[in-house]
């Protein structure tokens, strides 16, 4: 596959180069620039997709390759993260130029994950922040060619302080792998750029790396859903993780409930009354038996003339979906999306009724 082909070796552009004998007519003229007016635009957007498309195919290429060659130095970067991390240690990425940029994404993808990471600007290093790496850290270093000067520089200097050195590197026979503990390749056939200088593929496949070895950790480390919450305390993903049933439900007068013998009457008015778009049906003991919802009366309402009278029982959603108290907020979530609901009963032990859930409340906790 030819990667980033010049724009102008794929347009048509051959129709400029009318011989300029036929263009001395004024009617030939007017038709030409008509002719060229309505067709090159599309012809650029076409161009323009295109090339975008050869870009990504590029770096689906480099990051295919990089797939097929984890190996040995995947496993002992993973090994190594989880010693430090045994030790109280923490993770150090540092590069130079984009790598840098790459540095920083990796490093925050690890510090929420529950892996400990810092960011390290090479340069600054050495005027005084070296200070951030400590005896049984890993230090993860970024760089394509592995030929950096300012990475070569902090390396040995990270080694004196008996911190573990990774280098990430497209060239496993270079300097930087050489002087570090650890190599993990990161080899791409080319970049993107059809000069094969600005990192793109290469960046790319960097990126997919380090995410793949966050998520590795995540789960070597058995990090928990909870665990992410944690560590993510504002905004509805926050809310949705850390927050209980308990927090978000429905209680005493605002959940209603009717007895099996009751009609479909008695449950709307335990409905209006509670303000709820469901009521649970309940047995002589208050064990849940199923559940009404505003919506069972529509559907029904057109096919008996003496609905409200009839029995509640015979309308009802018998055994249905519960949650209890402890479950996550999340959880919740899920279940609206599932089942495709709007009214969830909480339940204790013995599945006696405690509280409700209703989709409307969701949006005023900040939960969706």
């Amino acid at each position: 596959m030819a990667c980033g082909l010049s724009l102008f070796q794929r347009s048509p552009l051959s129709t400029l180069h009318t011989p300029l004998s036929t263009l001395h007519s004024p009617h030939s003229t007017f038709f030409f620039a008509c002719r060229l007016a309505a067709a090159q635009p599309m012809i650029i957007a076409m161009d323009y997709i295109a090339l975008a498309q050869d870009v990504m195919d590029c770096e689906i290429e480099g990051l295919q390759r990089v797939r097929r060659e984890l190996g040995d130095g995947f496993n002992a970067t993973v090994e190594a993260i989880l010693e430090c991390l045994r030790n109280r240690g923490k993770v150090v990425i540092t590069g130079m130029g984009k790598n840098l940029h790459i540095a920083q994404k990796l490093s925050a993808t690890l510090a929420s994950t529950g892996t400990t990471s810092v960011v390290l600007n090479p340069t600054q290093a050495m005027h005084g922040d070296l200070g951030i790496l400590q005896a049984g850290d890993v230090l993860l270093a970024l760089s394509y060619s592995g030929e950096s000067d300012e990475i070569l520089v902090v390396v040995p200097l990270a080694k004196r302080m008996q911190v573990t050195t990774i280098a990430v590197t497209g060239v496993p026979d270079s300097d930087l792998a050489k002087n570090c503990d650890i190599t993990l390749p990161a080899t791409v056939d080319r970049e993107a750029c059809p000069f094969n200088m600005a990192p793109t593929t290469s960046t790319t496949a960097t990126l997919a790396l380090g995410d793949a070895l966050a998520m590795v950790l995540l789960d070597a480390r058995g990090f928990k859903q909870e665990d992410y919450g944690k560590l993510h305390p504002s905004g509805a993903i926050g809310r949705a993780l850390l927050l209980r049933v308990r927090d978000i439900m429905r209680q005493d007068d605002r959940v209603a409930t009717v007895a099996h013998s009751a009609s479909v009457k008695d449950a709307l008015l335990a409905m209006t009354e509670s303000r709820a778009g469901s009521a649970g049906i309940v047995d002589d003991d208050a064990k849940l038996l199923g559940i009404f919802t505003d919506g069972d009366l529509r559907r029904h309402i057109g096919d008996y003339a003496n609905i409200l009278e009839m029995p509640i029982d015979e309308f009802m959603t018998p055994s249905p979906i519960t949650v209890k108290e402890d479950d996550l907020a999340v959880d919740v979530l899920k279940l609206f999306e599932d089942h495709n609901i709007d009214d969830l009963l909480v339940v204790d032990a013995e599945n006696r009724v405690v509280g409700a859930v209703d989709i409307q409340d969701l949006p005023k906790l900040k939960i969706m």
